[in-house]
C-alpha cells in the first residue's frame, strides 16, 4: 500500500513539474529577486491542535516581516480529510509550484517535523526535484527539524525545561510524549532521553512507535515511588496521538496505563508550536538557510 502510494506521489510531482507555467521558471537576471518561505507540517484534522501552526506561522511572520509565508502539509491522510471538510491544503509538490507560478526565486523550506526522520527525507526528495528543473528556481533550501544536530538538542532541553508548569512539584515526574519512528533517525529520542535525565532524573521522553516505550519508563516510576507524573506532548502540534494515546480514556492510553498503576496524572494537551521556545530554534533553522541565498 505505502510503495503505491509513494508512486502516486512521484507521479503527481512530475505532472505538477511538467506544467509549469514558463513564465514563472525563468532564471534570467531581469527577473526580480523574490524570496518566501514555505512551512511544511504533517498536519492535523483537530480544530483545537491547529492553535500551534498559527502560533508558528505569527512568529515567522514576526521574524520575517517583508517575506510572503506559505504552507504544505505532508499527510495525504490530513489533505484528503480536509478536502472532504471544504478545505484544501498544498502537499509540498504543489506549494512549490504554486510559489513559482507566483514568481519566487529563492524558497527556504522550513520542516516543522522534529527529527531528521523519514518525513524529511521525503521532503529532501521533492526539494531535489525542483532543484534541477530548468529555468526553475534560483535557490531552494531547507531548515533543518527541530533537532536536527547536539546544538538543537541542548537547545530543546532547556525548552523542555522552561516550559514544564510551575506548579510540578521536584517529586513528580514529567513524561512527554513523541511519535517515534522504525527510521534510524530514533536515535535522537534515545539521546533527548539521556540528556533530560542529566539536567533531572524524573524528567522522561517516551514514544508512541520505538523506543523508550511507557513500558519501559513505568517500572522506573514504580521503584522511585512516584506518585504523580505530568503528560505533555514532545509533537509540533497536541493532535491525535496527544489527545488519545497519551491522555484517552481507552485502557492502552499511556493516562490509563499510569492510573492503573496508582499514579495519578496532570495533562497537558500543548504542543512544541505554541512555545516560543521551541518556535525559535526552527525560526533560527529559516535564517541558517538564508544565509546561503
Amino acid at each position: 500500500m505505502k510503495n503505491k502510494v509513494v508512486v502516486s506521489s512521484i507521479v503527481c510531482l512530475l505532472l505538477l513539474v511538467l506544467t509549469l507555467p514558463a513564465y514563472g521558471m525563468h532564471h534570467g537576471k531581469s527577473k526580480p529577486e523574490k524570496t518566501g518561505v514555505l512551512l511544511v507540517a504533517f498536519g492535523s484534522s483537530i480544530p483545537e491542535a491547529r492553535v500551534a501552526f498559527e502560533h508558528i506561522e505569527k512568529k515567522t511572520r514576526e521574524a520575517f516581516p517583508e517575506i510572503p509565508v506559505r504552507w504544505a502539509f505532508t499527510s495525504h491522510i490530513i489533505r484528503k480529510k480536509m478536502a472532504d471538510e471544504g478545505k484544501n491544503l498544498d502537499s509540498v509538490a504543489q506549494a512549490l509550484s504554486n510559489m513559482a507560478e507566483e514568481g519566487f526565486t529563492h524558497v527556504a523550506v522550513q520542516s516543522l517535523h522534529t527529527i531528521p526522520g523519514e518525513e524529511f527525507h521525503e521532503l529532501k526528495q521533492t526539494i531535489r526535484a525542483f532543484e534541477h528543473i530548468p529555468e526553475g528556481f534560483q535557490k531552494i533550501l531547507t531548515g533543518l527539524p527541530l533537532m536536527g544536530d547536539q546544538n538543537d538538542m541542548e537547545r530543546v532541553v532547556s525548552a523542555i525545561i522552561s516550559t514544564i508548569p510551575e506548579k510540578r512539584k521536584p517529586e513528580e515526574a514529567v513524561i512527554l510524549m513523541g511519535h517515534g519512528t522504525p527510521h534510524g533517525s530514533n536515535v535522537f529520542y534515545t539521546a533527548l532521553m539521556w540528556q533530560l535525565q542529566l539536567q533531572d532524573p524524573n524528567l522522561f521522553l517516551g514514544v508512541v512507535e520505538g523506543f523508550p516505550e511507557i513500558s519501559d519508563i513505568l517500572p522506573i516510576l514504580k521503584k522511585r515511588n512516584i506518585q504523580k507524573v505530568w503528560l505533555m506532548p514532545f509533537m509540533s502540534v497536541a493532535g491525535d496521538h496527544a489527545r488519545n494515546d497519551m491522555a484517552g480514556p481507552e485502557d492502552d492510553s499511556w493516562k490509563s496505563i499510569l492510573n492503573h498503576a496508582g499514579i495519578n496524572c496532570e495533562v497537558i494537551l500543548r504542543g512544541t508550536g505554541e512555545y516560543d521556545e521551541f518556535v525559535e530554534i526552527w525560526i533560527d533553522h529559516i535564517r541558517d538557510a538564508m544565509k546561503d541565498f
